[in-house]
C-alpha cells in the first residue's frame, strides 16, 4: 500500500505551482539588504544564474537559495522524497553543479558572490549582520 498523498499528476502540479520568484524568503531578503544599501535590482537575467539580487555599480550579486531545490547540507535540504527518489537525487545534484558554475562564472567577472540560505532566515539578526558585511566589501 502506497502511503503517498498525491498521485503522481497531482504530485505534478503541486510542483509545477512551487514559485521561483518573489518568494516569502527572498521578499525577506530584499527588505534586509535595501534597509542596508538600496538600489538593488531584481534577476539580473543577463548574469550568469540570474542572481536574486544584484548591485551593479558594487558587482555585488546574491542569490537567495531553496534549501530543498539547492541541495543544502541543512536537515531540510538533505531530505531526499521517497516517491522518485533517483530523479530527486539528480535532479538536485544538476541544481547544485549549475549553481556553482554560475558563481565561479560570475566570480571571473569581478563579481563578489553571497549565498544566503532559507534555513539561515531563522535568525534574521545573523543573515543582516553577513548582508552587512558583504556589501561594505
Amino acid at each position: 500500500m502506497s502511503t503517498d498523498v498525491f498521485t503522481p499528476d497531482a504530485r505534478s502540479a503541486v510542483m509545477r505551482a512551487v514559485k521561483a520568484t518573489d518568494t516569502a524568503p527572498e521578499r525577506l531578503v530584499r527588505k534586509l539588504a535595501h534597509a542596508i544599501r538600496p538600489g538593488h535590482r531584481l534577476h539580473a537575467e543577463e548574469l550568469p544564474g540570474r542572481p536574486d539580487l544584484v548591485w551593479r555599480q558594487t558587482r555585488h550579486a546574491v542569490f537567495m537559495n531553496g534549501c530543498f531545490w539547492h541541495g543544502h547540507k541543512c536537515a531540510r535540504g538533505a531530505r531526499v522524497p521517497k516517491a522518485n527518489a533517483g530523479y530527486w537525487t539528480a535532479k538536485i545534484a544538476r541544481n547544485r553543479a549549475r549553481d556553482e558554475a554560475a558563481q565561479a562564472a560570475l566570480v571571473s567577472q569581478g563579481w563578489r558572490v553571497l549565498t544566503i540560505w532559507e534555513c539561515a532566515l531563522r535568525d534574521e539578526d545573523s543573515v543582516v549582520k553577513k548582508l552587512r558585511k558583504f556589501l561594505a566589501g
